[in-house]
């Protein structure tokens, strides 16, 4: 894995951690339980970790193939905010279908809100990371 992408992937973990840390544990907890989003008295740190983790390495590796020319920048919230539907996708409609949330659009208003946050910065960051690459072929350009 290349210097590159180690920096995607720890910056993914600690921007998505310091976003979503004091978002779901702070400020919107108490929200949460009372829609029934929270169920559990602590949560499962490391689970929540390993999920970052998992995200942060996909996105690490994928952007590079993405990544055609442009303003890094641009390109990276671009990149981030496409992987961020799919993720947005299981963890809000998903889970409200899922689980006995109430009400759903207070649920999905404060969940699309915090996802669109946690992929904005985090594809900031990655764009920031990865630059401007050379317009080379996708596989020369996984050693940047």
């Amino acid at each position: 894995m290349t210097v590159r992408r180690v920096l995607a992937v720890v910056s993914y973990i600690v921007l998505s951690m310091a976003i979503a840390y004091p978002w779901h544990l702070i400020w919107f907890h108490d929200a949460y339980q009372a829609m029934g989003a929270v169920t559990r008295p602590e949560p499962n740190v490391p689970l929540g970790m390993l999920s970052m983790l998992m995200q942060g390495l996909v996105i690490a590796y994928l952007y590079p193939f993405y990544y055609r020319g442009g303003n890094p920048i641009v390109e990276g919230i671009k990149f981030s905010m496409i992987v961020g539907l799919v993720v947005y996708s299981v963890m809000g409609p998903a889970t409200a279908a899922k689980f006995d949330i109430n009400p759903i659009s207070t649920f999905l208003a404060y969940h699309t809100t915090f996802q669109v946050l946690q992929y904005l910065i985090t594809g900031i960051a990655l764009g920031a990371i990865f630059g401007r690459m050379q317009s080379l072929p996708s596989m020369a350009r996984e050693d940047t």
